[in-house]
């Protein structure tokens, strides 16, 4: 086996290929819309996922930032060797893609910056840490995780939507509607102004920054739109309503779907959500079974 072709070519299907619940998703939101402009921008947005999978091509410019989740049973051993392979087969799967090159030079300062430029090579665009997953959480995409499981997750997260994220404390009341329609508000504002719609948006709700954070990215390498919870079914019905609509044109569908992925929870009066607008070419993932 050699995983460094196998993590490259991972990297390669989450940019340029779709997932069936949501091309399924798609293809209903074109036979439901009664809007002129937001079926032409739906059917324009299909045609993209149909060039970009039968040429090879991402679907996006912003190639996005690599996030790896990997979700281990309790037989199976992660090593130093595997994590430096995961960290080289994505920077040969951006170089052979080709990503966009986003990679800043420079220091500290100089990066944040910008001040040196940016790398030629795409490969040179470092993925964040990685999240390790086991079967000890209670989230609402808790796994049935066997012993022998190894798989990584690779996704592939866009800048407009990182920008338009949010990761805040919202006093809870004792209510659960109070805590998520909170984030629905905070949704429907970044949503506003996010252009690339139709999207999937995801929350995650915690104790911590990082906890209710992870819980978000774990709902965008496990959700599934086939597979949609009550709280789900909520956040979709209560966007949908706002009108913002494809491209922001109006009409029937600003999201197709979303992910809620509510894990352990303190005595407190506060509740820490996380949500992340997607533009309408994510999730963008993959996922190498080993």
């Amino acid at each position: 086996m050699d995983i460094l072709e196998d993590i490259s070519q991972s990297i390669i299907k989450a940019s340029t290929s779709l997932s069936d619940d949501k091309l399924k998703a798609l293809k209903k939101a074109v036979e439901i819309e009664d809007n002129e402009n937001a079926k032409w921008a739906l059917e324009q947005i299909c045609e993209n996922y149909q060039v970009a999978q039968k040429t090879g091509f991402p679907l996006c410019d912003d190639t996005g930032i690599p996030h790896v989740i990997i979700e281990i049973g309790s037989e199976r051993e992660i090593s130093g060797e595997l994590l430096n392979q995961i960290h080289e087969g994505i920077a040969l799967g951006l170089n052979n893609l080709p990503a966009r090159p986003m990679a800043v030079k420079g220091g500290p300062v100089e990066r944040i910056e910008q001040s040196q430029g940016l790398f030629d090579e795409p490969g040179m665009l470092r993925p964040a840490s990685v999240l390790i997953d086991s079967a000890n959480d209670e989230s609402t995409y808790k796994r049935d995780i066997s012993p022998d499981t190894l798989n990584i997750h690779f996704m592939l997260e866009g800048g407009g939507p990182e920008i338009r994220a949010k990761t805040y404390r919202v006093y809870h009341k004792r209510s659960f509607e109070n805590v998520i329609d909170t984030a629905c508000e905070w949704l429907e504002d970044s949503l506003k102004m996010l252009g690339c719609t139709p999207s999937i948006p995801s929350i995650g709700i915690g104790r911590t920054h990082f906890e209710s954070t992870s819980l978000l990215l774990k709902s965008v390498a496990y959700g599934n739109l086939d597979n949609q919870n009550d709280y789900e079914q909520y956040v979709t019905d209560r966007i949908n309503q706002t009108g913002i609509g494809p491209l922001g044109l109006g009409g029937k569908t600003t999201i197709l779907g979303s992910y809620v992925n509510i894990g352990n929870q303190r005595a407190s009066g506060v509740r820490i959500v996380s949500v992340r607008p997607s533009c309408f070419v994510e999730p963008r993932v993959a996922t190498l079974k080993l």
